[in-house]
């Protein structure tokens, strides 16, 4: 997939892809005017719209209701280095949620393409040359 990245003023960098553009910017204390959120925060929310399409299918396969399904995400960072370390998705099922499913759909949201592309990371190759 082959991706534009462009600079349409301030702190915002967007990447346009096909018929999609995904804005970010950057919080006011760091120079943009939060119009969008941050590619840090496009990063985190990945994980949880990834493991949430997962889910969203397993309940579709079984003619489960959506209603009431939601996914909490939590990052939590290292102090000393300001990385973050750990992330946890809870998946938060409405009443009545059968509970033959409850591990079934924790293992469908732990498919996520997001995740197992972190299991073994891409190189990321950076060059330059004249546009």
């Amino acid at each position: 997939m082959e991706m534009e990245i462009s600079f349409p003023g301030g702190a915002r960098v967007d990447a346009s892809f096909g018929a999609h553009t995904v804005q970010t910017d950057q919080p006011p204390a760091g120079g943009g005017e939060g119009s969008a959120p941050t590619p840090f925060a496009l990063f985190l929310a990945s994980f949880g719209t990834c493991a949430g399409i997962y889910v969203l299918g397993f309940l579709r396969q079984r003619g489960l209701p959506t209603e009431g399904v939601r996914l909490i995400q939590r990052a939590t960072r290292n102090p000393a280095s300001g990385m973050t370390e750990r992330v946890e998705i809870e998946i938060l099922l409405p009443p009545g949620f059968p509970e033959k499913y409850r591990d079934a759909v924790v293992r469908a949201a732990e498919q996520c393409a997001v995740k197992k592309h972190l299991e073994t990371p891409p190189a990321i190759v950076v060059s330059a040359r004249p546009g």
